[in-house]
């Protein structure tokens, strides 16, 4: 596979910070997303999770105002059956893989993220929103409805009743809301965001990248309905196959020899 740092991205800027990745969303002004974008954003996701030197993955906006104001609205003024079915698909493949991510993704939302927008950040594992940005799902508003992830992943963060009324009164929450509901992990000031979410990935970097790939599996498996039971077995299964990993071995030994490990991801 090409290496990803040399690849272009539509609509992504995309740079290396040790062992995590940063993702500037760039398509001004509001950097909505395109299926250029979207696609860009997918084979990105399959590159990140071919190389072991990255554990983690920040995502944020260009400049002050925006993370991303969600899909370029013209693209459904026609009313094309086929031009949504390939955006919803477009989506789906995006922000699917988003979460599949093997490491820790987060979201430094600096600024407006409205539809799509919001339901990237969603997809990652954390967010980190600064305290001048507003949030919402207000596809309803206009004849649409969240179709990457929105009206799955909203409910099991916040609740469905806070769910509802975003995508139902199509609601726009600002950030002491967003923390507050839990939507957010964490509020800071305007500017904030990334700075805080690249500390947070480098707290990521100092884990075995094998455990919280495990780790990670094991939660997001309790949004698939899975029995309690089950779960629990394979949790077991994937803490002895921690075994099979050179990381288990190094984490222990670095512990009892009072030193840093140094991870390999294998």
């Amino acid at each position: 596979m090409m290496d990803w740092r040399k690849q272009e991205h539509v609509g992504l800027k995309v740079e290396a910070d040790g062992h995590t990745a940063v993702v500037t969303l760039d398509n001004p002004p509001a950097h909505t997303w395109t299926v250029h974008s979207l696609s860009a954003l997918r084979d990105l996701i399959g590159a990140l999770n071919a190389d072991t030197s990255i554990y983690a993955l920040v995502i944020t906006g260009g400049g002050e105002k925006f993370f991303s104001a969600g899909a370029d609205l013209k693209q459904f003024a026609s009313g094309d059956k086929a031009l949504a079915r390939e955006a919803a698909r477009r989506f789906g493949e995006a922000f699917e893989a988003l979460s599949g991510f093997r490491g820790v993704s987060i979201a430094a939302i600096n600024g407006y993220a409205m539809g799509g927008g919001l339901e990237c950040a969603l997809a990652c594992d954390l967010r980190i929103i600064e305290e001048h940005a507003q949030v919402a799902l207000p596809e309803a508003t206009v004849g649409l409805l969240p179709c990457a992830g929105g009206t799955q992943n909203l409910p099991r963060l916040v609740g469905e009743g806070w769910a509802k009324r975003m995508i139902l009164l199509g609601e726009r929450i600002d950030a002491d809301t967003a923390v507050r509901i839990g939507l957010a992990e964490e509020k800071v000031g305007k500017g904030e965001a990334k700075a805080l979410a690249l500390e947070w990935a480098n707290k990521a970097g100092k884990q075995s990248p094998s455990s919280v790939a495990a780790c990670k599996t094991l939660v997001q498996a309790t949004r698939s309905g899975i029995s309690h039971a089950s779960a629990l077995v394979a949790e077991r299964e994937a803490f002895v196959d921690l075994f099979d990993r050179a990381d288990q071995g190094e984490g222990v030994n670095a512990f009892l020899e009072k030193r840093a490990p140094q991870w390999k991801n294998a």
